[in-house]
């Protein structure tokens, strides 16, 4: 019985074990692959399920003409040789039409046979043989490097200072990307925008997201009547439950007004997959947020019962639909504000790995995803019992079996907006780390169709114009980076962690070219900060470093600082002279934090914390209409011309 289950786990990519961090090598067993095997969708509950299950699967691979995707180049004659027979071959293209493909002079082509497919354009197509569909894949080969060039990242959430109050929102958005963008920034980079769980007031994390296809809704701005907060920090659950009901009286005096013409045709034009989203933020406003504690009936998108409902709550639903327009509209006017100030890319967006499990997006589109799973990561020397995100991955089956239009959906929205993408933990396109979370099997890697998600991600940069960059750090997998390489995708370079050994950091010469570059992120210290081990500091308070660590986890940092400062010349401690450095390393593209520039101490998040740090929640010190003329933003893009960046 082992070996059928094994070979059914080989055949469905789930590894048997893997090296850890530590080096440690991590085996796992039966229980992981019957919980894995099921997530998939494969019937694995008895032996005879699992003999069954492994002798169809082997059936079908072997009655197979073609591979179930194939990556071809754009408007270039293609072959194909049949791998078995095959009869009727129709070729059905992106925008619907078909045809079928000229035969030989035998009703039936006999495996070795080799198929001229014509000339397409960039897209995913589908050949149907004989039942069988294989996926056409058709991508540039590579993206263009884009040429040197600079920008800043910022929390929106944060971008009203106290004295202000309240949440940043898009508006607040439209006038520091103005700022910015006048000041010679060619993005303005931002965390996750996705749509978020508004009726939990406390679930404000932009990486856990409802739905990674619909924007959020707490950042929609309503001028003069947005609701304010004077507090050090953003108190969600004060300040939420406001704006919400800021929106509704929004939203009335909307439709007293008539509406708009311009709503009623974006509505029609969004389809089931806007109602589906809309029923779901109805449903979560009279049961819950999330889906999994709804009465079974409602926990169907496409159950009668919710039929039912979606018939008898018109206004609801057109309610938030009306809200994902107005957030859509305002991040909009974002990008062409940016447009006007000749922002090369505008907005730098996050595509967050993964979307609650019990979210709009499972709930909506469940049959892509795994469930039963969670992404996470395996034990190293900070999480020695390994890590679970909480976020439901996709089912590498389903996505092919759909052509991988889910992903390319989910990227094709977030480019609507920014022509500057980075993917959140980019190795998962090589193998994803599934935990289960049903029972107490340990969790390992999963095989993702690396090359086709690649190609997804050419086609949708390509027809967008845009430049995307992969998260490539922490466990990354041999290859990995050659295959972002060949693909044109830009890596990320932390300047705090390029340290071929410790406290000996990389010159600027030796950076990856192909990446963008910065010092740090949005979980992990900033300038000032990281030069205090103020996040040391931090952890020993909360008791995740005991008394004996605490001075070495300080000596550490100290060797650390001293080291950074002999190779970028900042024993001044000054952002200035970290934004030198970082405007001299080879990296395309470098990102300065409008936290350093300001002189900000503490971090956004700190990772493994919830409740005991106020992640998310810090304002900046100025607000956004002091940008474009304050004297430290001004003599960062001073340093970035004087680097060459500056376009």
């Amino acid at each position: 019985m082992s070996g059928a289950l094994r070979e059914l786990a080989h055949l469905a990519g789930i590894y048997d074990d893997y090296w850890d961090q530590k080096g440690t090598l991590r085996t796992t067993g039966a229980a992981t692959d019957t919980a894995l095997l099921d997530a998939m969708g494969f019937a694995v509950g008895t032996d005879a399920e699992v003999e069954e299950t492994l002798a169809r699967l082997r059936e079908e691979l072997s009655r197979r003409a073609l591979p179930r995707w194939m990556i071809l180049e754009p408007e270039a004659e293609a072959k194909a040789v049949l791998e078995a027979p095959a009869e009727a071959i129709r070729l059905i293209r992106e925008d619907g039409e078909t045809e079928t493909l000229p035969a030989g002079p035998e009703p039936v082509l006999p495996a070795g046979t080799e198929v001229t497919l014509p000339p397409l354009p960039i897209g995913i197509h589908v050949l149907s043989l004989d039942g069988e569909e294989t996926t056409l894949l058709v991508a540039p080969p590579h993206l263009e490097l884009p040429p040197p060039g600079w920008g800043i990242t910022l929390p929106l959430y944060g971008l009203r200072i106290e004295e202000e109050g309240g949440l940043g929102d898009y508006h607040d958005l439209k006038q520091a990307v103005t700022a910015l963008g006048r000041v010679g920034a060619s993005f303005v980079g931002l965390n996750p925008v996705h749509a978020g769980f508004p009726t939990d007031r406390n679930a404000f994390s932009p990486y856990s997201p409802s739905h990674r296809r619909r924007l959020a809704t707490m950042h929609i701005g309503l001028g003069d009547a947005r609701p304010t907060a004077s507090d050090t920090l953003i108190d969600y659950p004060e300040i939420v439950p406001a704006h919400r009901a800021a929106l509704e009286t929004a939203f009335d005096a909307f439709e007293a007004r008539g509406g708009d013409a311009g709503f009623d045709a974006w509505m029609e034009a969004e389809g089931g997959s806007l109602d589906r989203f809309a029923t779901h933020q109805a449903l979560s406003d009279l049961h819950g947020p999330y889906w999994l504690h709804w009465d079974a009936e409602l926990q169907d998108a496409f159950s009668p019962a919710v039929v039912d409902f979606r018939e008898a709550n018109p206004r609801a639903i057109r309610f938030h639909s009306w809200l994902q327009w107005q957030a859509e509209e305002q991040l909009a006017a974002v990008s062409e504000a940016a447009a006007v100030e000749g922002m090369r890319y505008g907005l730098y967006l996050d595509l967050a790995v993964g979307t609650h499990p019990h979210g709009a997006e499972t709930w909506s589109d469940g049959a892509v995803f795994a469930p039963g799973v969670s992404l996470g990561a395996p034990p190293d020397a900070f999480s020695p019992d390994g890590q679970v995100w909480a976020l439901a991955p996709f089912n590498p089956h389903a996505l092919a079996t759909m052509h991988f239009r889910p992903l390319a959906e989910t990227l094709r929205r977030q480019m609507r907006f920014a022509k500057l993408l980075r993917i959140d933990h980019v190795l998962g396109f090589e193998r994803a780390f599934w935990v289960p979370t049903e029972t107490d099997a340990p969790g390992t890697y999963v095989v993702m169709p690396r090359e086709a998600m690649l190609a997804v991600v050419r086609i949708e940069a390509a027809r967008a114009g845009a430049v995307v960059i992969g998260e490539d750090l922490g466990n990354v997998p041999d290859g990995l980076q050659e295959a972002m390489s060949r693909s044109g995708l830009l890596g990320c370079r932390l300047c705090m962690f390029e340290q071929p050994n410790h406290a000996e950091f990389r010159p600027p010469e030796d950076y990856t070219e192909a990446a963008l570059a910065s010092f740090g992120s949005h979980d992990v210290p900033v300038w000032a900060g990281w030069r205090a081990a103020r996040d040391v500091e931090i952890r020993h308070e909360l008791g995740y470093l005991d008394d004996a660590d605490y001075p070495n986890a300080l000596d550490w940092r100290r060797s650390e600082v001293a080291g950074f400062d002999r190779l970028a010349g900042t024993e001044d401690g000054s952002a200035d002279a970290l934004h030198r450095f970082v405007g001299s390393v080879k990296s395309r593209l470098v990102a300065l934090q409008l936290a350093d520039i300001l002189g900000v101490v503490e971090q956004d998040n700190l990772p493994g914390t919830v409740d005991t740090h106020p992640n998310w929640r810090r304002r900046l010190p100025v607000g956004v209409s002091e940008l474009g003329r304050h004297e430290a933003v001004l003599r960062s893009a001073q340093i970035m011309k004087e680097s060459g960046r500056r376009e």
